[in-house]
């Protein structure tokens, strides 16, 4: 009986680090897999702030570093899930920089699991493009512009979803 409850015990723990070694390895693959990354500088990001179409398009510009953008980041996640079948764009600009693309924002990204559209602003001459967002622009962030082809609002504060979305409202059909 004792040799029978030692084999069973043995039986056991080999099947239990079995289960434990595909897991380890499934998250291993994961983690593998690469964020990619659209980098542009101001001329190349431009395209994002002036589209004229039938869509409605909020635009935030926000980083890692920054705590308020991060306590809004998932507003824009839910109004982009909720309202992406509406016509409705969301596209995050992050002004990480460039050395923290691999180490910090593509690790948040994912761990964050983003959906909306994120890109990276590399433009290093901020009084030349900064004006060209919006002149009233301070310098800080979050901002969000939220437009369509009719309409354009500029917004240099941090937004709770309500407040997002009451926005947003202001500029569907």
């Amino acid at each position: 009986m004792k040799y029978i409850m030692t084999l069973l015990i043995l039986v056991l723990l080999s099947c239990k680090n079995d289960v434990k070694t595909k897991v380890s390895l499934e998250i291993e693959n994961a983690e593998k897999q690469n964020v990619e990354l659209e980098v542009y500088d101001f001329n190349g990001l431009e395209k994002f702030l002036n589209q004229v179409d039938d869509k409605v398009h909020v635009v935030n510009f926000w980083a890692t570093w920054c705590a308020p953008c991060i306590k809004e980041l998932p507003h824009f996640e839910e109004l982009f899930k909720s309202y992406k079948s509406k016509g409705v764009e969301v596209i995050l600009v992050s002004l990480d920089f460039p050395f923290q693309y691999d180490k910090k924002l593509k690790p948040f990204i994912k761990e964050n699991k983003l959906q909306s559209k994120v890109v990276a602003l590399d433009d290093p001459d901020m009084n030349t493009w900064m004006p060209k967002v919006n002149e009233e622009w301070t310098g800080a962030i979050p901002i969000t512009i939220i437009y369509n082809k009719d309409k354009r609002q500029f917004y240099e504060r941090s937004f709770t979803y309500n407040q997002l979305e009451e926005e947003l409202k202001q500029f569907l059909n």
